[in-house]
């Protein structure tokens, strides 16, 4: 059955407390109506009825519920999703792929651009959505447990910090290379948004398992076959700085990007690594083992998260929050290589 007590109520402005003393309810039993878990009788549904000033049908229904929500262009009818409410919009993130296959979903995309959603939206409610480009966010959002969900959203590192004033999700990830250039980037784009140290990791060179080319260095790199990342990505930047130190001019490295197969993430880039479409790639030694390809190591990075203060309170945030700095997480992290956890409980300071 479908239930829209909640969305009611939301939206006359009245609390669960306040709702259930003008219908003679407990909170507690109020809550299980709304969750889906209780069916209220007769006279409690008239008596929501008036009280929301609806009609009983349009707080009850049978079948599933039609939700509008922002998807991801270019995805097909039928896909299953998940759900996430960020600033009162519903965020639909598609699972495709093996990972997709273990994940539930909330619920499918319709040819009309609703999501049909069979059950309870509870579990979608406390689910934070977190972009950004480290491979280890992905391995972060699994470590939750059942108290709510965390779902990872690929992005270069600008493009997660629009993302997040875009209000399309929760949290930013990014890795520009100095904490002054996150607090610039905060500052101008997420104006009061706090900012959290996740990690720090080693960031370098994605090349063929046995490294038969002999790459050792930026210099190596005019003679290789090149994967670039975005405008904006942190991988793009370091890449850049790279190829100056091997010597090129700024017309020339724009050339070379140019000229590069263009991934949308490190995975991606290392993936193509290890197709033979290109020789090397800038990424995280987490990508270079993802595919059991070789790493020479450049430089180690920190990577924090921007969380604009209205979701701080979010139960998923805060669950984040805590399961990034839990020892459990943390021994996790070290063992994909090249990780050094920090702690993300203490905030960095921004402008």
């Amino acid at each position: 059955m479908r239930c829209a007590v909640r969305e009611r109520r939301e939206a006359a402005g009245l609390s669960v407390s306040a709702l259930a003393a003008q219908v003679g309810l407990s909170r507690q039993a109020l809550s299980r109506v709304e969750s889906g878990a209780a069916v209220p009788g007769t006279r409690q549904a008239l008596l929501l009825a008036r009280a929301l000033r609806c009609r009983v049908e349009d707080l009850f229904s049978l079948g599933a519920a039609h939700v509008p929500a922002r998807v991801p262009p270019g995805t097909p009818s039928g896909t299953r999703v998940r759900l996430a409410d960020v600033d009162g919009a519903w965020q639909a993130l598609p699972l495709s792929g093996e990972a997709g296959l273990r994940l539930t979903a909330d619920g499918v995309l319709l040819a009309s651009g609703a999501v049909e959603v069979p059950g309870s939206l509870d579990d979608a409610r406390r689910t934070a959505l977190v972009a950004g480009c480290d491979p280890a966010l992905g391995l972060l959002c699994t470590a939750l447990g059942a108290e709510a969900r965390a779902a990872w959203v690929p992005r270069a590192s600008l493009d997660a910090v629009q993302a997040a004033a875009r209000g399309e999700v929760h949290a930013a990830g990014l890795h520009l290379g100095s904490l002054a250039r996150h607090r610039e980037v905060v500052a101008r784009d997420l104006p009061g948004a706090r900012l959290l140290r996740l990690w720090h990791a080693e960031q370098g060179l994605i090349v063929a398992a046995g490294n038969p080319l002999g790459v050792r260095g930026p210099a190596d790199l005019r003679r290789a076959r090149l994967v670039t990342r975005p405008a904006g990505a942190g991988g793009r930047a370091l890449l850049d700085g790279w190829l100056r130190e091997a010597g090129l001019d700024t017309a020339a490295r724009e050339a070379r990007h140019a000229q590069s197969r263009l991934a949308a993430s490190p995975l991606e880039a290392a993936a193509a690594v290890a197709r033979g479409e290109a020789d090397v790639a800038p990424g995280p030694r987490s990508a270079a083992g993802a595919h059991g390809l070789s790493f020479i190591p450049l430089v180690v990075e920190a990577f924090d998260l921007a969380i604009p203060e209205r979701h701080l309170a979010h139960p998923g945030v805060q669950v984040l929050i805590a399961a990034a700095g839990s020892a459990a997480f943390q021994a996790d992290l070290r063992s994909l290589g090249g990780y050094d956890p920090a702690d993300p409980t203490h905030p960095l300071e921004t402008p």
